[in-house]
Parts: C-alpha cells; sequence; structure tokens
C-alpha cells in the first residue's frame, strides 16, 4: 500500500546554499549569531562557544538529534570538522563567518546526496492503511512474524506497531518517546482486555481497534519524522577509480591522516582510516554508520590481506586502497546496499530559512 503523505518537505540544500549567497541576510545573521555565542565577551569564540551553533543549525534543517540517525550524524561530523579545521583555539568573527559558510555549504552538499524528507505524521495514512484491503494480509503476515507463546496480547500489538513504516502512517514505535508520548496513552485508554487468547483471529480485530485510537492521537499531536533513504551500488566508487587525477589527489589528501615510519612505510593496518577518508568521494556511508556496509569493507580488506599489519611502501599502500575499493565496488554492484532511517524530530520544526533570519 502506498500512503500519500499530506504534509512533508524535502531538506536538499538548495535554500541553504540560496541563503548563503545573500549577502546582506548572511552577515546580518552572522552578527547577531557571533554576539548572541560569544558569552564572556572577548571578541571571539572558542570551540565550545561555537557547539550550540552546530546544535542549531541541525535543529533548524529538522535534522534528528546527534546519535539518532547515521545520514544526520556525518551531516554533524561534517560539520564539526569544518570547525575545528587548523585546531584554531578562538575563533573571530570574519574566520566565523568564513567557517560558518563552509558549514552550511557542506550541509548543502550532504543534504543533495542524501535528503532528508521531513515528515508530518498525523494519522491520516494510518487511518487509510486499517481500511485498506491490504490491512488483514498485511497484518496476518505480521503477526506470524512475531507470534510467540510467551507474550500477552497487548505486547503482540506492541511488536506489530514496530514492524510498521511511516509509509503506513506510523512514527518509529521503537523510539522510546513513540512508546512513552503515543502508544503508551492509547493502550490505557483502549485497555486491552488480558484474558483474551492470543490467536490470529483477536490479534486482527484488537490492532485495528488499537490502531485507529493511535490515528486519531496523531490527528490531534502530530509527530514530526525525518526520514532518509541511501542506497549504496557502488556508482560513487566507479567514478572516482575512473578519474585518475581526483583518485590520486584524494589518496595523496588521505596519506597526510596516517603515520609513516622513518623510511615513510606505512601498516597496512591504517587502510580502513583512509578508505573512511575516501568515504566522502567514494559514495559510502563512513565506517560504523551501516552495519552492511562495514561487513563488506571487512570482507575485502580480508580478500587483499590487508590487515595483516605489514609495512608498505606509500605507493604500494595506495595502490591496496584503490584495490579494497574496487573489491567494494564489483560487491555492490551485484548486491546494492538499501539503508532507510527514520528518527523522530523532538523540537518544533524550523526551516532553514527562519533560522537565518537576523531577530529584532
Amino acid at each position: 500500500m502506498e500512503g500519500k503523505k499530506k504534509s512533508e518537505q524535502v531538506m536538499d540544500g538548495s535554500d541553504i546554499i540560496e541563503l548563503v549567497e545573500n549577502e546582506k541576510v548572511f552577515s546580518s545573521y552572522v552578527d547577531h549569531k557571533f554576539e548572541e555565542l560569544d558569552r564572556d565577551c572577548d571578541g571571539k569564540l572558542s570551540v565550545k562557544e561555537l557547539q550550540p551553533a552546530v546544535a542549531d543549525l541541525g535543529a533548524a534543517l529538522g535534522l534528528p538529534a546527534q546519535g539518532s540517525s547515521p545520514t544526520s550524524d556525518h551531516i554533524y561530523s561534517e560539520v564539526l570538522k569544518e570547525f575545528t579545521h587548523g585546531n584554531e583555539e578562538n575563533v573571530s568573527k570574519p574566520v566565523f563567518k568564513e567557517v560558518l559558510s563552509d558549514i552550511l555549504l557542506g550541509m548543502a552538499t550532504g543534504l543533495k546526496r542524501d535528503p532528508i524528507v521531513i515528515l508530518r505524521i498525523d494519522g491520516e495514512d494510518l487511518l487509510e492503511f486499517v481500511k485498506n484491503p491490504s490491512y488483514e494480509p498485511e497484518m496476518v503476515c505480521i503477526f506470524s512474524e512475531i507470534a510467540s507463546p510467551e507474550l500477552s496480547l497487548q505486547e503482540h500489538i506492541v511488536k506489530a506497531f514496530e514492524k510498521l513504516k511511516v509509509e503506513q502512517g506510523m512514527p518509529p514505535a521503537s523510539d522510546s518517546w513513540v512508546i512513552s508520548n503515543v502508544l503508551e496513552p492509547v493502550l490505557q485508554d483502549c485497555a486491552v482486555n488480558g484474558e483474551l487468547i492470543v490467536s490470529q483471529e483477536n490479534f486482527l480485530v484488537e490492532f485495528k481497534r488499537v490502531a485507529e485510537s493511535v490515528a486519531l492521537h496523531l490527528r490531534e499531536q502530530p509527530v514530526i519524522v525525518a526520514h532518509s533513504e541511501s542506497t549504496f551500488d557502488g556508482s560513487g566508487i566507479k567514478r572516482l577509480l575512473s578519474n585518475k587525477f581526483e583518485l590520486d589527489k584524494m589518496l595523496d589528501a588521505a596519506m597526510k591522516s596516517v603515520p609513516k615510519d622513518r623510511s615513510g612505510k606505512i601498516s597496512k593496518e591504517y587502510l580502513r582510516v583512509v578508505l573512511d577518508f575516501l568515504a566522502p568521494s567514494a559514495g559510502l556511508p563512513p565506517i560504523g554508520a551501516v552495519d552492511q556496509m562495514d561487513a563488506i569493507v571487512t570482507d575485502a580488506l580480508k580478500m587483499m590481506d590487508a590487515e595483516d599489519g605489514k609495512i608498505v611502501k606509500e605507493e604500494e599502500f595506495k595502490k591496496l586502497a584503490a584495490e579494497v575499493l574496487g573489491s567494494v565496488m564489483l560487491q555492490l554492484e551485484g548486491n546494492p546496499v538499501s539503508v532507510s532511517t527514520n528518527s523522530v524530530v523532538h523540537e518544533p520544526l524550523t526551516s532553514a530559512s527562519t533560522l537565518l533570519q537576523p531577530s529584532s
């Protein structure tokens, strides 16, 4: 079933670029923000004083809090890298403006690569789902997956909600906030009969009753969800490997991030570090963000005996890094990895346009 989202906003970075290029608006915002962040009024910003600006930017873009989504976490990470570039302890207003511009444009690049859709889930799609002819077969399938003699009927219902997707009108029920603010209040009001036996028939009837109540709850208190989808098919690696100039440039830059011995040789154990450095240019997620991708990278490293700890010359190290990328590419071309993330945005949704307007 394809639910139609009545309220969605795609964050692809285009509005950020437009605002940064508006010199008058951007300069006014920088003046206001700098004064707000400079708590000790010394005319400079410490890294600690800069951190709230990162959080504000993320909230304004509708990004979930750090730690909630691999996609948004990568964007936050890129922002922090821009702020700490050069390890400046204090930042002047001109530098703050330059860095903030870089941060915003970096965010725009990240969002262009992996757009985040902001959904306002108001119960309409959930009601449509339970009234649709596909409801019963889909829920029968879910029940067969979760059925357990150790669970009560109510526990089956909770687990079933965790299986529903935003396309079916349900915010992520695995989120503790959704459980405590949506599911638990509804279940208290609905009072599922604890004496009912756990059967498919009882499950279908009771789940539908609870789902309709959840939909009414969402109508009164909509939930904002940041939804992102990424497919890693190896095309980004293929583009990088086919462009020798760009590949050499990125590998040379990556070499600066790994230690060398006195003769300039590098331990193969640092290949994983270099691959993480190359990830954005190769259209890959950062290591640690997607389990399936981590497994593919680990397999590729093992195939090349890349983690045997041997010391090699820089040129051989670069060649190995390119070969590992090629191996990852071949695996992804044969079996692409798709990742979907849904995170509740707990703060009121604010547009980037609103954020960059100077306060009166």
